[in-house]
């Protein structure tokens, strides 16, 4: 088991996957192709806007991905619920870095906002996740806002993104 760090890289985030960076029975990451992060720069549970933590990924963007060669034919754009999905994972991911135990399960969004998308030549797409709040107790569940961000400038807004960890047996 790693230490609890700031920053993950690709290799770390398959760990997770696989059961092997946390604790044995904490949330796992998706594995690739689901797995939409390719690292975490940064992590903090002290940090943000409401001082509850937060977390920065990227994914490097490539016309190989698979969803670029079925989504849509002529027009290849990234899913939003893709981008979406990656603000899940990496809130699922804090839960077990804070010590969550159990599996991870996304339980909604607020407010979802696209203000452009995901092409096959963009080099580097950037996550942010702003935590506001963590419930501790039989189960864990964490609330924040989340953005993707393209050239420095957000092109989706998530308000109230939710994610549950559960005790197996109560899944």
């Amino acid at each position: 088991m790693t230490g609890r760090k700031s920053e993950y890289s690709y290799n770390e985030l398959l760990k997770c996957a696989n059961g092997e960076l946390f604790a044995p029975d904490s949330p796992k990451l998706p594995l690739p192709p689901m797995l939409m992060l390719d690292r975490i720069t940064h992590i903090s549970d002290s940090d943000g806007s409401n001082g509850k933590g937060s977390i920065a990924a990227e994914l490097d963007i490539n016309t190989d991905l698979w969803f670029f060669k079925c989504h849509f034919q002529g027009d290849p754009v990234m899913p939003g619920c893709l981008g979406i999905d990656a603000l899940w994972q990496m809130l699922g991911f804090y839960v077990g870095w804070i010590g969550g135990i159990g599996v991870g399960r996304a339980l909604g969004v607020g407010n979802i906002k696209f203000s452009d998308m995901v092409l096959p030549n963009v080099s580097v797409l950037k996550y942010g996740v702003d935590v506001k709040r963590v419930i501790k107790g039989k189960l864990y569940v964490a609330v924040a806002d989340g953005w993707l961000e393209l050239d420095n400038k957000k092109i989706y807004e998530i308000s109230d993104l939710r994610v549950g960890v559960f005790k197996k047996k109560d899944v």
